[in-house]
């Protein structure tokens, strides 16, 4: 193995206190019931659709009030994008390690690239990111592996010498599908109706923790 790629919300990063503050405070604005913490949380990896859908439960997600509604998920998130966001502990050390041992490290998100990079940007990741894929870069995002190609493509590394960590089922497929050995996250963003037999997922790994996580890129990377 000679390269890292990650999922970015739930995997890199822990992005959920910003997304529960943002729908939260769009429940209290509406008159409307709060929405519990762990329910957000396991919608982040769904997107933007699936968290508003949580505060208008009743609109159809191509309503027009629902759109506007969306929208203004997306600029109050825009404006406030990293408050109490960050990498997830202890992954600071795996970044600096993996940068030590001239290893690059990217992301492959679903996640768009205006807010990919504003987020990068705020944590002083860009310049570090060895590459972004994002969805604007493809004709098909995860579980498609083109995403994975384009990433493998930039970094010029065999996408069999790559290894994919993620937090939903859409990255272990879109890892799988293109060849690569797959960590699942355990500790990420796990959707509600995949969570309870995470073998199903068919990752060649799975960690509970970040820890966990530096000790089986360490193995896979032979790093000391």
């Amino acid at each position: 193995m000679k390269a890292v790629l990650f999922d970015l919300d739930g995997t890199l990063i822990d992005t959920a206190a910003d997304f529960v503050r943002i729908i939260q405070n769009m429940c209290r604005t509406a008159g409307r019931e709060i929405v519990a913490a762990d329910l957000i949380r396991t919608q982040v990896s769904e997107g933007a659709r699936a968290m508003v859908q949580l505060v208008y439960p009743e609109l159809d997600s191509q309503d027009p009030v629902f759109l506007q509604h969306r929208q203004r998920f997306l600029d109050l998130y825009a404006a406030e994008i990293a408050v109490d966001t960050d990498l997830f502990a202890d992954m600071p050390a795996l970044l600096e390690q993996l940068e030590a041992n001239q290893i690059p490290w990217g992301i492959v998100t679903n996640k768009p690239r205006w807010l990919s990079e504003a987020l990068l940007k705020a944590l002083a990741l860009e310049q570090r990111c060895a590459v972004l894929v994002c969805p604007e870069d493809v004709k098909q995002t995860k579980p498609d592996p083109e995403p994975m190609y384009l990433a493998a493509n930039k970094i010029d590394i065999a996408p069999s010498e790559i290894i994919y960590v993620g937090d939903h089922p859409r990255d272990i497929d879109a890892g799988r599908n293109a060849g690569m050995y797959t960590i699942l996250a355990a500790y990420g963003y796990l959707p509600m109706q995949y969570k309870d037999d995470l073998n199903a997922w068919q990752a060649d790994c799975i960690v509970a923790n970040v820890t966990e996580l530096h000790d089986q890129i360490q193995q896979q990377l032979r790093l000391n």
